[in-house]
């Protein structure tokens, strides 16, 4: 199965994918002889990527193997066209290199796991009526179900966050005011 060209730049690079998109600059044409290059930069990481001309437009392909080593991260990103002596910035941007689901460890975010590892819990049980107890000298303690509730909705606000959504059942927080007469 292909793989459609975009035609913007990505928002997010998986590595070990291959990444491709294309470029049409109205006033910086390829065939009258303007190259396109990106930067991508962030604290630790700098990477370049440099276009091909294809007719008027650019074309970028970054191969699986170059993105294999491209450290996790956010990204601020820049386009620059370049012919003879002159120099243009034509874009910005940002883009997250997000891990592969075969990448080692856990790449849930602290607030998604802490959210399943209540719910889990809350699952689990159906009361708080033990707090405490202790076993063989080895002492363990519940969390109240109130607070495991108070806790799952904060959770449940920051991964709908992460997700670009409203919080639990539609609540995004914001406070609505109609003024009239």
């Amino acid at each position: 199965m292909a793989i459609d060209t975009s035609n913007t730049e990505p928002i997010s690079i998986i590595p070990g994918d291959t990444v491709k998109w294309t470029r049409t600059l109205a006033d910086y044409p390829a065939s009258a002889g303007w190259a396109l290059s990106y930067e991508l930069l962030n604290a630790m990481h700098r990477y370049e990527i440099h276009a091909t001309a294809d007719s008027k437009a650019f074309r970028v392909v970054v191969s699986a193997q170059t993105t294999q080593g491209d450290a996790l991260g956010s990204y601020d990103w820049r386009a620059r066209v370049t012919n003879a002596e002159e120099v243009y910035t034509v874009a910005t941007g940002r883009l997250t290199v997000a891990p592969s689901f075969g990448a080692a460890g856990d790449v849930r975010s602290h607030a998604r796991r802490a959210l399943e590892a209540i719910e889990a819990v809350l699952e689990g049980r159906a009361t708080s009526a033990t707090a405490e107890y202790e076993i063989n000298g080895r002492r363990l303690k519940y969390i109240p179900l109130n607070e495991l509730h108070t806790r799952r909705t904060k959770y449940q606000r920051e991964v709908a966050a992460e997700e670009g959504k409203s919080g639990p059942r539609g609540v995004s927080g914001r406070i609505m005011v109609r003024f009239g007469a």
